[in-house]
Formats: C-alpha cells, structure tokens, sequence
C-alpha cells in the first residue's frame, strides 16, 4: 500500500521538467522575431521558426516584423503664406531591427505615430499652399526622408508618407476662386493686347508697302470695287483714285502759274 501511495511522488519532478520543457518552447511564424534577454540582460534575437527560452531566467518580447499603416489625424496648419489648412497623412513603415525597436523606444508604434503628426506640422509649415496642393510628391518624399532618418535609432524604416488631404475653410475657398477669375481676366486681356499690337503692325507695314509701290494701292483700290459692286446697295459711292487726284492738284497748279 504504500508503495502506491510514493509512486505519484516519484513522478512530480518528470511532471515539472515537461511542464518547463513545454512552456520553453516557442514558435515564430517568418514574420516574427524574439527578443530574448537573460536576468534582464539582452541576449540575442531569436526566430523565425521553433525557439527555447528558458523560464524564469530568460524573458522574450515578439517583435512584428510586417508592414504597419496608421492614418495621420487632421492638424491644423499655417503655411508660409499665412494659409490656414487642414491636412492629413497616412504612414507606412516596418520593423527593421527588432533589438532597437524594443530596447531604444518604449512603444515604437505610438511613437512613430506621435512624431509622424510633428513631422507633417514641421514641414508643411515651410510650403506655400500653392505647393501643397500641386507638389504633393515632392512633400511626401520630403516627410519620408525625414520621418526616416528620425525612426532610424527606433529601428523603424518609413516606407512611404501620402497626403490625403489638404482642406481649406469655406471663406479661403471663396477667396481662391476670386484670385483664379482675376488671373483669368488679366490673361485674356494681355492675349487681346497682344492681338491688336500684332494687327496694328501688320497695318502698318501694309501701309508702307502701298505707300511705296503705285500698283499695290491700284490692285487694293480695285478690290475695294469689287467689294461694294458684289453689295446690295441702292447706291454706290465710288472713290476718285489717289493718283488722279494728285494728276488734276498738278495740272491746276501749272495753270495757276
């Protein structure tokens, strides 16, 4: 009898080292990473695949190593021309170095996204808002670099920023289409300027050439001719050619003398 009552005695300690054995294992899909440390101590970066961290001596963190997206809350902005906007962004960036990202940094996603929203204030401030709303590219390849290199101690790479929106208030709205018309108006009559100026040397070098050649102004007076004769008019009025005139002021004068 007693014998069966020290047989589950024996067996605890095997019970023990399984339970240990089983809760130091663990399993990391490709994406994920370990970061063990040892009595406090970092120890080294474990994964993918199966792993041992020893219980009560070794601790473990999971690091996700996948692409993460967050959208930027709208901030109010003033830009370089005392504009003031609203605008909003949304980040992507990944884990890189999973040992930075959970010793350098307390939360590495609250973090980013804290400086994310800094970051857009910061370098949008620096823009006229004629840039934002026509070189968005550009300013979202300038907020990655910039978020980039700041994430770098993180361990966190910033793979792109994009403007999502740029939102006026309804007053400024006003005022932009106002601007728009008048430039509108100011290019049509530069356009109508620059048409009469081209006209009126064209005129002018017309005239010089009828001035000049006796046969031109004779071709010209015979098409106006043409012109009213093809009319329906009741009555015609035709002009005396320039040169008879001057034939009779000549002649007239001659008798005079």
């Amino acid at each position: 009898m007693s014998d069966v009552f020290t047989l589950p005695f024996y067996l605890v300690p095997v019970f023990v080292v399984v339970a240990i054995l089983v809760s130091a294992i663990r399993v990391l899909r490709e994406y994920e990473r370990a970061v063990v440390f040892m009595l406090g101590r970092f120890y080294k970066v474990k994964g993918p695949g199966l792993i041992i961290v020893i219980p009560l001596i070794q601790q473990a963190v999971k690091v996700d190593l996948r692409v993460r997206v967050f959208d930027v809350p709208p901030q109010d902005v003033i830009s370089r021309d005392n504009v003031s906007v609203r605008v909003n962004a949304v980040v992507y960036y990944r884990v890189v170095d999973a040992e930075k990202a959970v010793i350098q940094v307390e939360d590495y996603n609250r973090a980013t996204s804290e400086l994310a929203q800094t970051t857009l204030r910061s370098v949008l401030g620096q823009h006229e808002l004629d840039e934002m709303l026509a070189e968005r590219e550009k300013l979202n390849a300038d907020l990655r670099a910039l978020l980039d290199e700041r994430t770098d101690a993180w361990g966190i790479k910033v793979s792109a920023v994009e403007l999502k929106h740029v939102d006026l208030d309804e007053t400024m709205v006003r005022a932009i289409a106002k601007q728009a018309e008048a430039e509108r108006l100011r290019r049509a009559k530069i356009i109508d300027a620059e048409g009469e100026q081209q006209a009126a040397e064209k005129l002018r070098q017309a005239a010089q050439i009828l001035s000049t050649q006796a046969e031109a102004m004779q071709l010209r007076y015979l098409g106006a001719l043409t012109t009213i004769a093809n009319e329906r008019t009741s009555t015609i009025v035709l002009p005396l050619p320039v040169d008879l005139i001057t034939a009779l002021q000549r002649r007239e004068e001659t008798k005079g003398t």
